[in-house]
Order: structure tokens, then sequence, then C-alpha cells
């Protein structure tokens, strides 16, 4: 992701203070400029790549159920109560489904949405607390991050809370500068609001990360009366009364209801292995190294640049060193969690692309220093070493449904990556510092949309083609199971209800709630598949090979390297 050259142009200023020394343009037209270029990014074959297994299909598979059956409070998973997240998400995604219909694009559809909406906030968080130029290159920043990209193209959560978190922490920040009056209380009222959304999205990380940030901010700047600036009171009235009704539904619809959430979903899994996600403590160093690619490289500057002055001069630099503290606070938080997964950090990344940004925006004009020098000699081997991991080391050790296909695509994805850091590195080392970073910006840009283009080669459990040759045959009465393993994909694209047989995973506490006999062990399963209905089996290839050897009778209709589908009666 790129922008024009001429957009970037602008003086750089030291301080928290935006440039006023020459008069802005409008700034309606950089919004529409970012929107509009992250939006082509983001939307690059956004609807045609399978459903991954299983977060993809799971977060779109709960409001497919919510819309069939139009109960739209308690979130069902394949027709199982589903207590582990709060229901924002799945309303947004059941608005998808009217608008936009079922399918892989309209599922995606706001993901891509607040991965753009991301990019805008820190363009104009970045240009209100800077100048223009470091909201252009923060929002380029975020866009071309690896995983911010990677995640703007998953349904997860993790983007929709990260996003709400951020404009909860920048809204906060902008309504902190205005003047006493109705502009810095509906910004703070504004700031609780995202707060109560983020809840509502991923539960209390909503509101306890931006009360730890500013919190410690607080006590850094010894600043206490910024909490009578923050209109506690109506601001936590408004924050309740937006996330607290559904939690309240719940409760009086389900009693065990704020036991599970609360205490197994949000403390056992922070302070226990209970979620099996346990990584050491290091894990989220090298996840937000690998994370932040490209500007990895830029990191240590990035640091060395805000972290003397933000502390020493912290009440001149305020702004500054609440970035720095929600970044850093958000780090130690997950690093200090029993359960880890690579998306979990995400929300440090807006913040960390304006720190970024706004060191690139001071450099940009300035011959290169030392650490300028020593980042781009260290792109083009980083570069060329990771192009050619990509290359040789993932076809030669990652299954894939297509593995000749996906070899010429990780050669490509290799050379491209290469090639990027080579001419990223010369083009620093001879024409400047800003020549080297609009190179790296449109090389990497170029691979990260190849990334894209190639992930399904990489996904060997979507069982979407071989449901999609089932799906003719099915009658209303028929039975489709998934044996021995839960595949979220086809209750999806099947449009209805699966049986569940010898596995529970994450339907098992939902089973212990209510009646659920299509959630069943083996024996029950063989009276129906020998009962004379007529049965469609989901299973692994291994434990198909398994059965057969063990004289079941079945009856292959699609199969893969990975995965088979088989039928009781023949075709």
């Amino acid at each position: 992701m790129c922008y024009p050259a001429a957009q970037l142009q602008m003086p750089s200023a030291m301080s928290s203070t935006p440039d006023t020394t020459r008069p802005n343009p409008r700034w309606l037209p950089d919004i529409a400029l970012v929107t509009s270029v992250a939006a082509l990014f983001f939307g690059f074959m956004l609807g045609t790549r399978e459903l991954g297994v299983p977060d993809e299909a799971r977060y779109s598979e709960i409001p497919r159920e919510m819309v069939a059956s139009g109960h739209y409070i308690t979130p069902r998973l394949d027709g199982v109560l589903y207590f582990e997240k709060p229901p924002l998400f799945y309303w947004l995604q059941t608005v998808s489904i009217h608008l936009f219909g079922l399918g892989q694009w309209s599922m995606r559809f706001w993901t891509a949405f607040f991965a753009v909406l991301g990019c805008v906030a820190v363009y104009i968080t970045g240009r209100a607390l800077y100048n223009r130029r470091t909201g252009l290159l923060s929002a380029m920043v975020l866009a071309t991050s690896l995983l911010y990209f990677g995640m703007g193209h998953v349904v997860t959560l993790d983007m929709t809370v990260s996003v709400l978190l951020s404009l909860s922490l920048f809204t906060f920040m902008l309504a902190n500068r205005a003047p006493p009056g109705r502009t810095r209380r509906l910004g703070m009222w504004a700031a609780f609001l995202w707060a109560a959304l983020a809840t509502l999205t991923k539960g209390l990380i909503g509101i306890v990360f931006p009360m730890m940030a500013i919190g410690l901010w607080i006590i850094a700047l010894w600043d206490w009366p910024i909490l009578k600036r923050m209109y506690l009171v109506s601001s936590f009235a408004l924050f309740f009364l937006v996330a607290a009704p559904w939690h309240i539904l719940m409760q009086l619809r389900h009693p065990t209801f704020l036991h599970y959430y609360f205490v197994r979903q949000h403390f056992e899994r922070y302070l226990t292995d209970v979620a099996h996600r346990y990584q050491p403590f290091w894990y989220f160093l090298p996840v937000l190294l690998a994370g932040i690619l490209p500007w990895t490289a830029f990191i240590v500057q990035t640091a060395r640049f805000h972290l003397g002055f933000a502390w020493r001069d912290r009440r001149r630099h305020a702004e500054t060193l609440l970035l720095v503290i929600w970044v850093v606070s958000i780090f130690v938080f997950f690093s200090a969690s029993d359960s880890k997964l690579v998306p979990y950090i995400l929300p440090v990344f807006p913040p960390l692309a304006i720190l970024i940004g706004r060191y690139l925006d001071d450099r940009w004009d300035k011959a290169l220093g030392r650490g300028d020098r020593w980042a781009f000699y260290a792109i083009a081997p980083v570069g060329t070493a990771l192009g050619a991991a990509a290359a040789f080391i993932v076809p030669a050790t990652r299954p894939s449904l297509e593995p000749h296909t996906m070899a010429i695509a990780m050669a490509l994805l290799g050379a491209s990556l290469a090639l990027t850091a080579i001419a990223s590195a010369w083009a620093g080392l001879r024409r400047g510092f800003a020549a080297g970073v609009v190179v790296l910006v449109v090389g990497f840009s170029v691979f990260l949309l190849g990334v894209n283009a190639s992930a399904p080669y990489l996904d060997t459990r979507t069982v979407k083609t071989l449901v999609l040759k089932l799906r003719p045959r099915l009658t209303p009465h028929a039975i489709v199971a998934c044996y021995g393993w839960y595949y979220q994909d086809v209750p999806f694209y099947l449009r209805r209800r699966v049986e569940v047989v010898n596995y529970k995973g994450e339907l098992g506490y939902g089973t212990t709630l209510e009646k659920t006999p299509w959630i069943m062990r083996g024996p029950a399963f063989w009276r129906q598949w020998n009962s004379g209905r007529t049965v469609y089996m989901v299973t692994s290839r291994q434990t198909y090979e398994r059965l057969r050897q063990r004289g079941i009778r079945m009856y292959m209709v699609a199969q893969n390297a990975f995965n088979v589908v088989v039928g009781n009666k023949a075709p």
C-alpha cells in the first residue's frame, strides 16, 4: 500500500504539537484517499478463499444460525449453547447476511471494514497529534504490517476489538486536548462508548486495557485532574448502559452464564492453562517482530527516538508517552498470561504504527543516520533469507491440497520478498531514506497481495469442495455427521445443523446445559448408520481407512488427500 510521494512532503516536527507553520490542506481529501486505498488493499480477493477452519467457520456459522432461527440473544454453534464470546461481532455478521447474503465475502466484510477504519483512525490521530505526513505514514505502516494485513482478511474477533480499543484510546487523547465544555464531554463519552463496544466484542479487555493504560499514564504524569476531565460518572454510566444489558439478559436466561463467561473464559484462561494455549513469557516478542514486518527494520530506532524524550520531557510529550504506555502495558499483560495466541497482540499495532510513522516522518528529509544505514544494510540479507525460506522451506515442510501450485506460488513470493529487500536497501543507501521506504512499501504491498492470493494453497483443513459435492445429494431427512472431529465449515456450507460423533471440544459445555442428541458417541451413530436412513459422514482419511479395515460398509462420495465424505448407501 502506498500513497503519492507528493502527499508525504511535509515538514517534520519534534514535539507532539501539530505542524502549523504553513496552511494545511483540508482533511476530507486525505481521509478519502486513505479510505479508498485501504479499501482496495483489504478488499482484494476478499471472498475468493474458503473459510478457514476453525475460526472463520465458527464466527460465520454462529451468525448464520442466528439468522436461520431468528434468535439473536443467545449464541449457538451447531445448535449448541455457546457462551465463550459476547455477541457484537455476531450481530454485525447477521447484518452482512441480511444485506449481502451468505458467502465468504459477506462474512469477511466487517473484518476488512474495521481494518480500513483502523487505518483511517491512525491517520486522523497521527495528523492531529503531530502533522499530516505522520498521519499518512502511520496509516501506511499499519496497513502494510504483516499481522495487521493478515488479520484484516480473516473472520475473527481480533481485528474488530483491536480497532474499537484503538478508537477508545485515540478518542480519549483528542478529547483530553479539547478545551473544557461540550466537545470534551462528548469526546470522553465517545471513548467510553468505543470501550463498551469493545467489551461487547471480546469481553473485559474492552474496558480493562483503556483503564490500565490511562491509569499508568496518569501515574507517570502525576496529573490526577485528568480524572475530572474524563467525566467518570456519566462516562461509566454510558459504558454500562451499552455493555451491561446483554450480560444481564443472558444471566436471566441461563443462570450459569456469568460464572462460565467471567470465571472460566476470562480469569481461568488468563491465569491457568485451561485453554491449552500455554507459551513461554517471551512468546510475543518474536510474534511482534514478525507481525510488524517490514517495519521491524526501524523498530529499534523508533524505540530510541521516542523513549528518551517521552520520559524525560513527559509533560510536553504526554500523548507520545500514552502511546508508548499502551503498547508496552498490553504487551506485558499478554506476555504474563498462561493463554497465548498470535492475534492477541494485535491491539498494540495501531498505536505502534503511529510511533513508527512519527519516526519515519522525522527522518524523511534528513541524511541517513547510523541507525538508518544499519537498518537498510539489514533489510537486504534478512529479506533475502525470509524469501528463501518462503520459496524452499514452506513447500518442503507444509502439506497442501495442491502441492505443485503451492510450490510455484511460494517461489514467486520468495523472489518478490527478496527483490523488495534488495531494492529497498539499494534505494535507501543510494537515494536516501524516503526512497528506501517508498520502495519497501510498494514491494511489500505486492508481496502481501501475493500472500493473500496464495493462502488457499496452504489450507489443508477446509472441506468446502467435498461438501459442495455432497449438497446436491441431500434430502430434507438425510443425516450428515462429522465423525471424530467437528468440521466447523460443514454446517456453514450445507446451511444446516450436523451431527458430531465422538467429539465435543468447545461444544462440551453447552451439551451440559440442555439435551443435544445430535452430539453423540459412536454406538448411537452406528445404529443410525445401519437403520436404513440416508446418512453421510465427513471424516479424516486416516479414520476412514481404520473404519474400512473394521469392515464398515461405506460408499465414497467425495475425497481429497486429507478428508473424505462417505455415505451408507450406494449412489
